[in-house]
């Protein structure tokens, strides 16, 4: 069995180089290679490629390096989450290419399988699918991505044996593994090191086959960035309690379940274990559970895809972020409820940017639209200034085309039935004759 060198944390940065594309795993701060990403940010490396689903937290992990300007590019899903990096790409200091999540995930996957490239219906008909080679397969329009390959590769697993074989713990596994296959160099960052053998081989979530150097580094609460604790509890207005409430009457025990952030997130505070509602989570996890009663963070709990930490009912399950978004794509996942910032007449959506503003922040919007079986959206009926969000077309930058299944506002509930936008009934409070004045597109009214 061959030996995989254990080296300290100034050794293994001293191999990154000028120009190199450093590939980092990670989902938030959660299994992040900090500590690797905080040694680098100690060295005069510079103009590095940075490959992640985003750019760390202020100030820690690949935050560290992107204040420091050692960042020249950066591709990712979601840079929103860090200011600075929305700043940094407002004002020109970085390049930067925005992919959909599970695009991301699936291009290291490609790179690190030896994979060319492949053809996805996420984003087909987007923004972001703007000067990309497309296809209909299928019956389906698709968008060609290239596979993703890096110099060096960091990432973090919760134990390693001395042949490199790799363990993560809970939702950890997110980009890693794919990144583990997916560069020149690949650098494991790992809370333990236990000889060879105390890994038992189908436990090993990463072959050391795949692993050059092992670097032991503690975690701290520290490390965690915002996932370090959670709150107690967040409050809702009735309104939007409602909305949440009506869409938890879409689901039905055994359904597999993506919430998005927003309103939907409220959906799964009514969710009791006896629903037998299966909710999965992007980051990699099926079966998520409420948040901790005790207040403890990701050190002690999975996270979910808003990167709070939340509970494992008895028959979940981890995988990776490759694997969940192939759940995804493969239409294993039953319903998605999600937020919007319009819906039109053609079951087209947009929920992820608004003219003006940069587009740094897209997630798993765009697979989970497109890719789930049913689609739920949550939203008030009007923006503040009391425009119609249920419009004849949509104005704002689309995240799926022809994908809406059901609309729920505070006013009123529409389904797509045969293609028509159809009224089916009115919230708590409303009248057909305020959904009619505050709805600029077409629909025809089947009330129940």
């Amino acid at each position: 069995m061959k030996s995989v060198p254990q080296i300290s944390l100034e050794e293994a940065v001293a191999l990154v180089k000028d120009g190199d594309i450093l590939l980092q795993g990670g989902f938030g701060m959660t299994g992040n290679p900090v500590h690797l990403m905080h040694a680098l940010a100690e060295t005069g490396t510079k103009n590095l490629t940075f490959i992640g689903n985003n750019v760390g937290e202020v100030g820690i992990g690949g935050g560290k390096l992107l204040r420091n300007g050692q960042i020249r590019k950066m591709i990712g899903s979601f840079f929103t989450s860090n200011p600075e990096a929305v700043k940094a790409a407002q004002e020109g200091m970085v390049e930067y290419e925005l992919l959909p999540q599970g695009t991301l995930a699936e291009a290291i996957r490609a790179g690190g399988a030896g994979i060319g490239g492949f053809f996805t219906p996420t984003s087909a008909g987007t923004e972001l699918a703007r000067g990309r080679e497309t296809k209909v397969i299928q019956g389906k329009e698709q968008v060609f991505v290239e596979g993703i390959r890096g110099n060096v590769a960091f990432v973090r697993a919760w134990k390693a044996d001395t042949a490199g074989n790799l363990t993560y713990r809970m939702t950890e596994q997110n980009f890693n593994r794919a990144m583990a296959t997916a560069a020149d160099l690949v650098i494991a960052e790992v809370e333990e090191i236990v000889p060879v053998g105390e890994i038992a081989p189908e436990h090993v979530h990463t072959p050391g086959s795949y692993v050059d150097y092992l670097v032991e580094a503690k975690l701290t609460l520290e490390d965690l960035g915002s996932s370090a604790s959670v709150a107690s509890s967040r409050k809702a207005d009735e309104t939007r309690m409602n909305m949440a409430r009506r869409a938890l009457n879409e689901l039905k025990k055994g359904d597999v379940v993506n919430l998005g952030i927003g309103i939907p997130t409220l959906v799964a505070d009514l969710i009791t274990p006896e629903d037998g509602i299966v909710m999965h989570t992007e980051n990699g996890m099926l079966g998520v559970g409420p948040s901790p009663k005790d207040g403890g963070g990701a050190m002690d709990y999975p996270v979910n895809a808003g990167k709070i930490p939340v509970t494992a009912l008895p028959g979940s399950s981890y995988f990776d972020s490759a694997d969940s978004f192939a759940m995804i794509r493969g239409r294993h996942v039953d319903i998605a409820v999600m937020g919007g910032l319009e819906v039109d007449e053609q079951a087209n959506l947009a929920n992820w940017a608004v003219p003006g503003q940069p587009l740094l922040g897209v997630g798993g919007a765009m697979d989970l639209a497109s890719g789930a079986k049913t689609l739920i959206i949550t939203m008030t009926h009007t923006n503040k200034d009391g425009s119609s969000k249920v419009v004849p077309t949509c104005s704002l930058p689309l995240t799926a085309l022809k994908a809406v299944d059901m609309i729920i506002t505070d006013l009123a509930v529409f389904r797509f039935i045969d293609g028509q936008l159809t009224l089916i009934e009115l919230m708590p409070g409303a009248t057909l004759e305020e959904v009619r004045a505050k709805t600029t597109a077409k629909f025809i009214e089947k009330l129940q």
